[in-house]
């Protein structure tokens, strides 16, 4: 509350303490301001003295003026003092401003732990604990997802066809060029060290095998989903959280609309659609480095790998990788939308949970890829 300036002959700050019939009372008056912080703290200093260790009942009826400084004195004044210290003859004026300084006592600081051998155990048992239930918000959003799916379907106006096609395109068509590019370099350089390792055995032309069956079974799959893990998920992290800090989620809920229908169903689809092609085309550019780098560096006609890739690799070793893609896509559309979620209203938070959504995307893609490896060997594919 601002403070008047100080006028010539105002009346200082004091506190008599006289007896009543409840007790010690302690009557104020004058100007309670920060122009008179010494008699401020002087007539505080006497209430305490006085009272000696007895609660008192503080009359702010004479007060002429009170400011921000005043009202935290007094408060500390009757924290200070033992419980019954109460207030009486307050304006509202002065209520207010004593409830909006109100004293409080400081958390006490956490006492430091001492080393215990067992704490390792407990922070892996806490760990498995958590991506427990981590595991179980995520089944539960996967719920969700599809449950509005389902309505989208049983209401197909209700839709949102435009956000679709503008998350495809911020997906598919802007990704395209970077991660066609990363597959390129990748497919050299592994091409490039699978010549290396095969010329000791007089078998460098099987690097075609290698490459083909490598690139399109896991690398352009694998590679594919990490990127848009890193690039996409974290965007769909980062849109949504924002959403949150600004209650743009919250608003949505009070005009009946129902974000996951507005705000998930879309991403996850354009996910699901994009990332298959995204895959096959990481799947060419892998090639087409696998088969510049035998040309230039294994001394291998590009008409000679071809007919080599031809014989090598078949329509199944091309689906293994497409059937792969929709179900990354779904886990990294859940997760990046579970953290969105998550977030609180602080530009902290937000980081923090854009950081864990490509992490645990890319952790979750690895592991469904090995799942994925493991069950294709099974069943001989």
């Amino acid at each position: 509350m601002p403070t008047e300036p100080m006028t010539r002959g105002a009346e200082p700050a004091h506190a008599a303490l006289e007896r009543v019939r409840d007790g010690l009372a302690a009557r104020l008056t004058g100007r309670w301001t920060a122009d008179q912080a010494p008699a401020v703290e002087g007539a505080a200093a006497a209430m305490l003295a006085g009272a000696a260790g007895a609660p008192l009942i503080i009359d702010l009826s004479g007060l002429s003026r009170l400011d921000t400084l005043g009202a935290w004195v007094l408060e500390r004044t009757r924290a200070a003092l033992p419980d019954g210290t109460a207030y009486a003859g307050a304006s509202p004026e002065h209520l207010i401003l004593l409830r909006e300084v109100a004293y409080r006592e400081a958390a006490p600081s956490a006492r430091a732990r001492r080393f215990h051998p067992l704490d390792p155990v407990a922070n892996l048992g806490s760990g498995v604990r958590s991506l427990g239930h981590q595991g179980l918000a995520g089944l539960a959003f996967l719920g969700e997802v599809v449950a509005g799916c389902l309505r989208v379907l049983a209401r197909p106006r209700s839709f949102r066809g435009p956000a679709l096609i503008n998350q495809v395109e911020q997906i598919a068509l802007r990704g395209a060029p970077i991660i066609m590019l990363i597959a390129f370099l990748v497919g050299c350089i592994v091409t490039q060290q699978g010549i290396i390792q095969l010329q000791r055995f007089g078998a460098q032309s099987y690097v075609v095998n290698m490459i083909g069956i490598l690139s399109l079974r896991e690398l352009g799959v694998l590679l594919t989903s990490i990127m848009v893990a890193g690039r996409s998920g974290s965007a769909f992290t980062a849109e949504i959280g924002s959403m949150r800090m600004r209650e743009e989620v919250d608003a949505l809920r009070v005009m009946g609309l129902d974000p996951i229908e507005i705000l998930i169903v879309p991403r996850i689809i354009a996910l699901m659609v994009a990332l298959p092609m995204l895959a096959f085309l990481a799947d060419l550019a892998a090639l087409a480095g696998g088969a510049l780098t035998s040309w230039l560096y294994g001394g291998l006609s590009l008409e000679a790998f071809a007919f080599r890739l031809q014989n090598a690799i078949g329509l199944r070793h091309v689906l293994i990788g497409l059937i792969k893609a929709p179900f990354m896509a779904l886990i990294i559309g859940i997760i990046a939308s579970v953290e969105g979620f998550l977030v609180e209203g602080s530009a902290e938070s937000l980081g923090r949970h854009v950081t864990a959504s490509v992490v645990k995307s890319i952790f979750m893609v690895i592991v469904l890829d090995g799942l994925f490896a493991v069950f294709f060997a099974a069943i001989d594919f």
